[in-house]
């Protein structure tokens, strides 16, 4: 099983966005695929109460009121982590990870807020899950405008404390496809591809990072 951590401890920044089109991309392509939502406001079970049943399944749990039980034939976990996880929570969440994405908005306060979470995290990592792979992506960016370029710059140029680059993995553009996928439960991946095709090549870099990261974690761990 691969399991993917959306998370950034600032809310509005769109984890439900990214965690949903992942589930829907996974799923599109055979997969089984649970969608996790630790989240109490429950935005991803909303997500697939709206999906229709013709559409591939995908396994809701909502684990802050049931748990998290995951059958043993899943093949990727999705996380949808809520806002203003910190310390023991946090530190729960990136040790059932294989890898975490970390969507930011391209804003002064989100960057600040950003410097601060990104070296928490890392120093969680190092104690629960020396493993786990971390990247960011730039969300809802508007294409040309200033903000969008201080975020993708501040990005490129972050380093762990360690001196290693924090990847940054893609800016997703502010497209209208990804609300008419949230208000029908669907991924833009389940939409004409004609319709999507600008959104579908940013995600690109996302897809194969994932696929990397976790048959590189995987070889890690012991037989």
């Amino acid at each position: 099983m691969r399991s993917v951590l959306v998370l950034n401890a600032k809310g509005g920044c769109g984890k439900t966005t990214l965690a949903t089109n992942l589930a829907g991309y996974h799923a599109s392509k055979g997969k089984r695929v649970v969608l996790a939502d630790f989240d109490p406001q429950g935005c991803s079970m909303d997500w697939l109460a709206a999906r229709p049943a013709d559409r591939p399944g995908i396994e809701g749990v909502a684990v802050w009121r049931d748990g998290l039980r995951v059958p043993r034939d899943t093949d990727w976990l999705i996380m949808d982590s809520p806002a203003a996880t910190h310390g023991r929570a946090l530190a729960d969440l990136v040790r059932r990870a294989d890898s975490v994405l970390m969507p930011l908005l391209p804003s002064p306060i989100d960057i600040r807020a950003a410097n601060h979470f990104i070296g928490e995290l890392n120093a969680v990592r190092k104690l629960v899950n020396g493993g786990v792979r971390l990247a960011t992506v730039a969300n809802r960016v508007r294409e040309q405008s200033l903000a969008a370029a201080g975020l993708e710059e501040y990005l490129q140029e972050f380093r762990l404390p360690s001196g290693k680059p924090f990847p940054f993995l893609a800016g997703l553009r502010a497209s209208q496809n990804y609300i008419s996928a949230a208000e029908r439960g669907l991924s833009i991946f389940e939409f004409a591809p004609a319709r999507t095709l600008p959104d579908r090549e940013q995600w690109l870099r996302i897809l194969r990072w994932l696929s990397r990261s976790a048959r590189a974690n995987m070889r890690q761990k012991p037989d």
